[in-house]
């Protein structure tokens, strides 16, 4: 008969070998795009240029600025008033990157300025995936 000290030994050995295995879990191909050094986190740097890229191809008529229709469901009408803050109707780029920061806030949940991959797959990281696609 296996003593209870040894089988908590065994399964602590196991989940220890394991960690490494679940630490190398494949990331997205949507994370590994925001992660332009490939460091395996995203930092608000690499959020913003993923967000003003998203923002130069949604703006087709290069007028700076993007509309409550351009933005095509990225921001909730409510959402959309609050972003734009010199009310012009419209979301300057500055606007927009002003929106990305503030939910990459929201989804930096251990507050160490990046994102790992599981924080995108928390409520406020796809929040912030909608502006970053």
């Amino acid at each position: 008969m296996i003593s209870r000290r040894t089988a908590i030994a065994a399964i602590a050995g196991l989940i220890g070998m394991a960690a490494p295995a679940l630490a190398q879990k494949k990331k997205s191909p949507r994370f590994i795009r925001y992660d332009s050094n490939g460091d395996g986190k995203v930092d608000l740097d690499e959020a913003k240029k993923a967000a003003s890229d998203v923002f130069d191809k949604l703006d087709v008529n290069k007028a700076g600025k993007l509309s409550f229709k351009e933005l095509r469901g990225r921001l909730s009408h409510r959402e959309f008033v609050a972003a734009d803050t010199d009310k012009d109707g419209s979301l300057s780029k500055a606007e927009y990157l002003a929106v990305v920061e503030q939910r990459f806030k929201l989804a930096d949940k251990d507050h160490d300025g990046a994102l790992k991959s599981w924080e995108f797959h928390t409520r406020a990281g796809h929040h912030l995936s909608r502006l970053l696609d």
